[in-house]
């Protein structure tokens, strides 16, 4: 197991890399989760008083 996490001597460079990308898909995650519930609230508004000539957006 050691080994392993030694990674024939490049850990220092390896876990480093792995953290960061693990950081950036976890924040593009969120982002892409924060930014479907700012569109769902839009939306919601959007249906709650529908403008004359618009089209109706039911979820």
């Amino acid at each position: 197991m050691s080994e392993f996490l030694a990674m024939g001597g490049y850990a220092a460079f390896v876990w480093p890399c792995a953290g960061l990308s693990f950081a950036i898909l976890a924040g593009l995650a969120l982002a892409a989760r924060r930014r479907l519930r700012g569109v769902q609230r839009r939306l919601r508004q959007l249906n709650a008083r529908p403008e004359e000539g618009a089209w109706e957006l039911r979820a």
